[in-house]
């Protein structure tokens, strides 16, 4: 019995003053003046009886401040020492690892007009502003081939064997041969200045880009070849290449910007002399080897270029 009537104080009815929970509400703060603000700020940045700025003293600034010195430095120290290392581990001349070279791709100028991924190249042979944009982009591309230049920079190379100097120091430049633009003939831009578009002729150059250290068709030049890609293959009419459709082997292998300082990459030009006026042509050139991959169906880039060529009268 004498549980169950503690039991009973415990559990006593809450009075009607205790259901009362206005009381229980906390009190609205007084509103504060701009003035009791602004001190409030003041007191902040430095409390004059504490001597304290922003809350804290000055031993802890100076201990915050020399934990996050001695931790920033240390950071810095260690992406240093990294770098370092990196750098120290790696080459600036050839890649530390290239244990598998892609076959290379193929580049074609002049390069103006891109649609879907593909050159077009449109024009009238009696309207000079539809083509001179054409002639000035070959006419740039050709200046580092004039024959004075590649006389003073360049060796004049014979034969059609790699030209391989890995027997010199890494650093050491590398000599390069000699390509010089008047081997281009008609697409040359020497004797014709508009590369045969005023007379509806035009030209293209092609080119393989540049790997490093690659050796095309294993002892065998790369050559290559253009038609139609699409349609008939009457509109094409004859192609001619300058200064032949290979790329010699002598111009291999590549060996960096910083070693093959005067390097200059063989090109091929192509013609078309007999080009059938308005008809549209999609037009294919090839590079054709071995180890040569030109009909990839991801990368319509890889040992190939198209593009549409439209000539008027």
């Amino acid at each position: 019995m004498e549980v169950e009537q503690e039991g009973l104080v415990e559990h006593q009815p809450l009075e009607q003053d205790d259901l009362n929970f206005e009381k229980w509400k906390p009190k609205p703060k007084p509103k504060r003046t701009l003035h009791e603000k602004i001190d409030d700020i003041k007191t902040y940045l430095w409390n004059a009886e504490t001597k304290e700025f922003m809350g804290r003293s000055g031993k802890s600034w100076s201990l915050i401040l020399l934990f996050y010195s001695a931790l920033y430095i240390f950071l810095a120290a260690m992406f240093a020492g990294c770098m370092c290392c990196l750098m120290w581990s790696i080459s600036p001349y050839a890649p530390t690892y290239n244990d598998r070279v892609m076959p290379p791709g193929m580049t074609m100028f002049p390069h103006v007009d891109v649609a879907h991924g593909f050159d077009d190249i449109a024009f009238n042979a009696s309207d000079r502003s539809s083509w001179r944009k054409y002639a000035k982009a070959l006419e740039a591309h050709l200046k580092p081939y004039d024959d004075g230049v590649q006389d003073r920079r360049n060796n004049n190379c014979e034969g059609n064997t790699y030209f391989k100097q890995d027997d010199l120091e890494e650093s050491a430049e590398r000599k390069a041969c000699q390509f010089k633009r008047s081997w281009l003939g008609e697409c040359s831009g020497l004797k014709d200045r508009d590369f045969g578009y005023s007379k509806g002729k035009p030209c293209i150059l092609v080119k393989m880009n540049r790997i490093l250290g690659y050796l095309p068709g294993q002892g065998t030049p790369v050559n290559v070849t253009c038609g139609v890609k699409k349609g008939s293959t009457e509109g094409l009419g004859e192609v001619q290449f300058f200064p032949e459709n290979i790329f010699n082997l002598r111009y291999y292998p590549y060996y960096g910007k910083l070693r093959h300082v005067n390097y200059s990459s063989p090109l091929v030009a192509v013609r078309f002399p007999s080009v059938q006026y308005d008809t549209q042509l999609h037009v294919q050139c090839k590079l054709n080897g071995k180890g040569i991959i030109n009909d990839s169906p991801t990368d319509r880039f890889l040992g190939s270029v198209s593009f549409t060529l439209v000539v008027g009268a």
